[in-house]
């Protein structure tokens, strides 16, 4: 069993009453814009037809729900997320591991990534489309370009950023590139990590999405199309607030790595 001494537990504590209060701040900002929302939509204070309103936005849920479609679109809308999200992480970091490696190569590299970091993906959609088909393979390839690169771009600027008499401290006690980057570069940037695997799941969420509006009959993005087609609008509203929870739980779920 682990010991404290009377001034860490004291500085335990007082990390987890913040922690409690920053949760009560956010879940009070959040109850009091659905609590305004409500009020404005009951009291016909907003268009409800255009706008919808939390309790419409439930009862359109739960039918969704009863007549089990909901989980299906869900379910395909997460898998494409997290497959798309581990090629794309994996393969960023991997990327950013070599640009570091080989300092030649990431002054080569340095622009292009710039280019295409800023070319706009949905603009490519067509040329998608053509080159991988009208199918999940296309979704997960729309939301590997929007997500990739930004991962490479922030990995390797944290890789850049160790300070150099680390570097220099380490190469004196003779540790070869590889060495130094296991025991210095990779231990000192475990937040930043941590910090690009939020944006990069949310450029996945943003790509997925992107994908599914052009090309599928599943998913939560093809809710929402089929909902703005009909012009059912809680439909759509519906949907949107089911991303927003989704993207809450897994950055929750990313912060347990700290």
């Amino acid at each position: 069993m682990k010991t404290y001494s009377t001034e860490h537990q004291a500085y335990l504590n007082k990390l987890r009453k913040e922690r409690i209060w920053v949760f009560l701040f956010q879940f009070f900002i959040a109850l009091l814009f659905f609590g305004i929302w409500e009020w404005l939509g009951q009291n016909h204070l907003i268009n409800t037809f255009l706008y919808s309103y939390p309790s419409k936005m439930m009862k359109m849920i739960s039918s969704l729900l009863f007549s089990q479609h909901l989980l299906h679109h869900i379910g395909i809308t997460l898998f494409e997320l997290i497959i798309s999200f581990f090629i794309s992480f994996c393969l960023g970091m991997f990327i950013s591991i070599m640009l570091w490696l080989f300092p030649f190569c990431s002054k080569v590299i340095d622009p292009y990534l710039t280019i295409l970091n800023s070319l706009p993906k949905v603009a490519l959609g067509p040329l998608i489309i053509i080159w991988c088909g009208a199918n999940t393979t296309s979704i997960i390839f729309m939301s590997l370009l929007i997500s990739i690169f930004i991962c490479i771009i922030n990995t390797y600027q944290g890789f850049s950023s160790v300070p150099t008499h680390y570097i220099i401290m380490a190469k004196s006690f003779g540790a070869n590139k590889w060495q130094i980057f296991r025991k210095i570069v990779l231990p000192s940037n475990i937040h930043p990590i941590i910090s690009t695997m939020k944006v990069v799941l949310s450029m996945n969420l943003i790509g997925v999405i992107m994908g599914e509006l052009l090309v599928s009959k599943k998913g939560l993005g093809y809710l929402i199309m089929y909902g703005s087609q009909v012009f059912n609008l809680d439909l759509v509203i519906s949907c949107i607030f089911i991303l927003c929870l989704i993207s809450y739980l897994l950055y929750l779920l990313i912060n347990k790595i700290k």
